[in-house]
């Protein structure tokens, strides 16, 4: 499943550039029985299976330390574009891919993982969110997109989503590009494109909006003002 897609377009091109690695480590492997078993039936009973902590374990000993080790879980905490830029600038990342019901708990206890989650939905397993983190790190990196600004103006970049973006034709089944767009003035366009910005945001995302409200009143001793209605 790796390099998957992140060896075609622009990761596959930074790929073969060298600008970044991958190694799949394969966790059966690690397994100590003659079945190369990874997992076992739920403590307490239940449906589906339970990936073991023992054979896990053994394969992230085996991949050394220095870089953050992540687990790609429903549980974790949700992945954000200022936690994708800190991975970005950083050693590297391990990836734990999980399978099946899960991971015995004993593992997140006995060992540095930051348990992450790409959203609120269940995938067959960590793999495609392992490629969904990768991806995000990857164009991230000198020489990847190219120009050093091509990402700043996007979605989550500034806590909002990017505003709507137009090409030609003008005039495209009776629809036309906003004016503005057209005229040059490159402060009005600014403003439109910020304006935008937060109306799309407070209308699709009320919950990006009111991170984005509660970080821009806060004054600079860290103490947020005094509600205007209170």
């Amino acid at each position: 499943m790796f390099p998957g897609p992140l060896g075609a377009s622009i990761a596959g091109r930074a790929l073969r550039e060298g600008r970044w690695g991958l190694e799949a480590v394969q966790i059966r492997d690690f397994a100590t029985d003659k079945h190369r078993s990874v997992d076992d039936t739920p403590a307490g009973g239940g449906a589906g299976m339970v990936m073991r902590a023992d054979v896990i374990a053994a394969a992230l000993d085996s991949v050394g330390g220095g870089r953050p080790v992540l687990a790609m879980t429903p549980r974790g905490a949700p992945l954000t574009q200022a936690r994708v830029r800190a991975l970005a600038a950083g050693p590297g990342v391990t990836i734990l891919c999980g399978r099946f019901e899960g991971i015995d708990e004993r593992l997140f206890t006995a060992r540095e993982i930051e348990q992450v989650s790409i959203g609120d939905y269940i995938l067959s397993g960590g793999e495609m969110a392992a490629l969904t983190l990768l991806d995000a790190c990857i164009r991230l990196l000198p020489g990847v997109m190219g120009a050093a600004s091509s990402g700043d103006d996007e979605s989550f970049e500034t806590g909002l989503l990017e505003y709507p973006q137009y090409t030609r034709p003008v005039e495209w089944e009776g629809r036309t590009i906003p004016e503005v767009l057209r005229s040059g003035d490159h402060a009005r366009i600014a403003a439109w494109r910020k304006h935008q910005a937060e109306v799309d945001t407070r209308s699709r995302r009320p919950d990006l909006w009111e991170r984005h409200e509660d970080a821009r009143v806060q004054s600079p001793s860290g103490a947020r003002r005094q509600n205007r209605n209170e």
